[in-house]
């Protein structure tokens, strides 16, 4: 009988092999290729593969889409799962719509990164938003992710979309209008990646709040919230984002693909006071179509911490600057596959 052996290569491929030139039915079912993410340095994360739709380094990011055999398309920058076909609407839906919800009548938004395409297609369901700015810095992940990611098109051809290839802080310190809700859907901070800068406190109070209309919402991703990773970045992005607005709340939620729950910060100068059955009210009237994971009740829950959590919240003083920042294990365009 055949037996299969992987050899694993840190955050990249690799190609499974077997003792035996012939291989029975058995053994013919095993995987042979899988892809392999370092979640912590004595942590490893892998997953089965169909195959490689896409391999190489833009100018900004190592990108990589693949095709797994349990999650579907997955997108892959600089070494850490973005999305996942099969489960990403649970981010996407957490990242977008909590903000519109809890604003009274969100009209215009813009998305810093989200170059995908998942952000700007649940921004876009919402029937009061007249515009979506989707600023991304990096046009090739925009296009093979326009080419593979097909649940998107109808985003990425909705006449109320307007794409700019650009730093997101260049192109917000050029425009003169405001927005009523700007988002974060940017790669985590990674040593190297061309993102760390938009997390700290200079950019959220110098650039990014001006930016946002009167009673204007800031939401972004803020990385790996659990309980033994909460204080990778999720703790200082939510402790920088208190320093600049009146109003604070942290929300996570798991996202299986990402062996790990999530967490999100949204801010605004106004409190969020809208109870679970109003939240439900504004979906329906809101929203077109179901949406497959939030409703009322599990956001206000989502914003409830274990207490491992919110005491590290609590009595979190890290505050991102350019000069010192913390990341998430992974890396830049430095280190290549």
């Amino acid at each position: 009988m055949g037996e299969a052996v992987e050899v694993f290569y840190p955050n990249g491929f690799c190609n499974g092999t077997t003792k035996n030139q012939h291989v029975d039915d058995e053994t013919h079912h095993q995987f042979d290729s899988w892809y392999e993410e370092t979640i912590d340095e004595d942590l490893k994360w892998s997953f089965a593969l169909n195959s490689v739709l896409y391999k190489g380094a833009s100018e900004y990011q190592d990108i990589a889409l693949l095709d797994t055999k349990r999650f579907g398309k997955v997108l892959v920058i600089d070494g850490k799962m973005q999305s996942a076909e099969v489960d990403e609407f649970i981010y996407h839906e957490c990242l977008i719509h909590p903000a519109l919800l809890f604003h009274s009548k969100p009209k215009t938004m813009f998305i810093m990164g989200g170059g995908e395409g998942s952000a700007a297609r649940e921004a876009l369901r919402h029937k009061s938003i007249d515009e979506v700015v989707m600023c991304d810095i990096d046009e090739e992940v925009v296009n093979f992710c326009r080419r593979y990611l097909t649940v998107n098109r109808d985003a990425f051809c909705n006449k109320k979309l307007n794409l700019v290839i650009n730093d997101a802080k260049a192109e917000l310190e050029k425009r003169t209008e405001k927005f009523d809700i700007i988002v974060g859907d940017l790669a985590d901070p990674v040593e190297g990646g061309p993102c760390y800068q938009l997390y700290t406190k200079s950019f959220y109070e110098k650039i990014l709040k001006p930016k946002l209309n009167e009673n204007g919402i800031f939401v972004t991703q803020a990385g790996p919230a659990g309980i033994f990773t909460h204080k990778e970045v999720f703790s200082s992005i939510y402790n920088t984002i208190r320093q600049v607005f009146k109003y604070v709340l942290a929300y996570t939620a798991h996202v299986p693909s990402f062996a790990d729950t999530w967490g999100w910060v949204m801010a605004s100068d106004q409190p969020f006071s809208i109870g679970a059955e109003e939240i439900d009210k504004r979906i329906a009237e809101r929203v077109d179509g179901e949406l497959l994971y939030l409703n009322g009740s599990s956001f206000l829950s989502s914003a409830t911490m274990n207490k491992t959590v919110y005491l590290s919240l609590l009595n979190e003083t890290h505050v991102y600057t350019e000069e010192n920042a913390r990341f998430i294990p992974g890396h830049g365009l430095g280190n290549h596959f």
